[in-house]
């Protein structure tokens, strides 16, 4: 079973996020080797966090030593080559997979330049996040390829965009 607990802040407009983050983190899931998860008697974690750019701006430099705010910031508390296992050594049946913070200043001009909504955009930024909380990345190009599939898989079964419509070779 998937849980995600969403905490918006008021900058970001009236909605459903929680619905909105629950159908994103399920959809990451799904394309990912854990799906199974999603039936599984473990309780799988997520929090999100829909914030504003000045906290994200500190998150990223405390944490990645950038020194500016970013779209989506994931914090995985599973260490990726721990991930198969995690369902059979949780010993109360929760498994915390980790937090995604969301920068609303930079989601929504982000959303503006491609001509979407912003939860649109927020939920390619929840789908991207969770797959980093299940180990995925996007250091090299091959990385890149493999979880921008997953991100196109995820979306196109939400009904959504291919966030990345052009690759640069």
């Amino acid at each position: 079973m998937l849980d995600v607990a969403v905490q918006a802040e008021p900058e970001w407009p009236e909605a459903d996020w929680e619905a909105l983050a629950t159908r994103a983190a399920a959809a990451a899931l799904a394309q990912s080797p854990y799906a199974g998860w999603a039936d599984s008697d473990a309780c799988i974690e997520v929090a999100i966090r829909m914030t504003d750019d000045d906290e994200v701006h500190g998150l990223n430099l405390q944490y990645r030593q950038k020194d500016k705010p970013t779209n989506v910031l994931s914090f995985p508390m599973i260490q990726p080559d721990l991930l198969d296992t995690v369902t059979q050594n949780s010993d109360d049946g929760e498994v915390i997979l980790g937090d995604i913070v969301l920068a609303h200043g930079v989601c929504a001009a982000e959303a503006v330049e491609r001509g979407i909504s912003t939860a649109d955009h927020a939920t390619h930024l929840i789908v991207h996040g969770t797959l980093h909380l299940l180990g995925y990345d996007h250091q090299g190009d091959s990385e890149a390829e493999v979880m921008e599939e997953m991100e196109r898989a995820a979306l196109a079964g939400l009904g959504l965009h291919d966030p990345y419509p052009v690759r640069e070779d």
